[in-house]
């Protein structure tokens, strides 16, 4: 059956009005060339820039790779809602790279309130699956970035001690390359844990590992009282951002 369009319908001709012109794709094939090290985007030999009209340079191999695929991925139109790897591109370049600094203390404010350091008091099966995925990571950032959390209960505000932030600091301060620190800024935010993102570009955690350990409180309420479905196309549409940001958080 074929659905008709009523342009009649007043909320649907408003939606159509106030939809996006998404830009005609005005190149056959997209590329990486490799120039001193880094990946430069090229469009028909013809080097891409950022929307602040700086070329897009990428500096790891698996990230230059799905870069080219997202863009030779469009169809007839050029759609930025479907290049995560292409968004975190011009964020690196045209927004972090210029403010290294700013973009570390945005990342170290969330550690001052890290998701992993808010814990449920019941049901008992909710505390149990946080301190499974969680209790490791705060164990690592002892262990390894002598940062040691304290945790609370519920989420009534607990101030970390000032040697746990300035050991975070510190490892944020390490991070010279702005796509790492893009990438880190981007799994911190879609995660709410500076800890699982630094535990991500550590190596202690894979992608896949971090993504669960972040989702522990809505995956125990989905398995309780089932899922939405609006809420696991937003969910998907942010793994997708995840993804991209493991590959500059993992330098790869």
């Amino acid at each position: 059956m074929i659905e008709r369009r009523d342009e009649t319908d007043p909320v649907s001709k408003a939606r159509r009005l106030s939809a996006p012109s998404l830009p005609k794709r005005f190149y056959k094939q997209a590329e990486t060339v490799v120039k001193e090290g880094q990946y430069v985007l090229q469009l028909d030999g013809r080097t891409a820039n950022s929307p602040g009209r700086n070329r897009i340079i990428v500096p790891f191999a698996d990230l230059a790779a799905a870069l080219a695929d997202e863009w030779n991925g469009q169809g007839e139109f050029i759609d930025p809602a479907t290049m995560p790897v292409t968004r975190l591109a011009n964020t690196a370049i045209d927004g972090v790279a210029p403010r290294m600094n700013e973009v570390r203390a945005d990342i170290l404010s969330f550690a001052g309130t890290d998701a992993l350091c808010y814990r449920a008091e019941e049901p008992e099966g909710l505390v149990a699956e946080q301190s499974r995925h969680w209790d490791p990571v705060l164990h690592w950032a002892e262990e390894r970035l002598d940062a040691r959390f304290v945790l609370a209960a519920g989420i009534v505000h607990v101030a970390q001690p000032q040697a746990t932030m300035e050991a975070i600091e510190e490892a944020l301060q390490k991070i010279a390359e702005p796509f790492v620190l893009a990438g880190l800024h981007v799994a911190t935010t879609l995660t709410g844990s500076a800890l699982l993102a630094l535990a991500l570009h550590r190596r202690e955690l894979d992608g896949e590992q971090a993504w669960v350990a972040a989702h522990v409180d809505e995956d125990w309420n989905i398995r309780a009282w089932g899922g939405d479905v609006e809420a696991e196309a937003r969910r998907a549409k942010r793994y997708l951002d995840f993804r991209a940001a493991e590959l500059a958080v993992r330098g790869e």
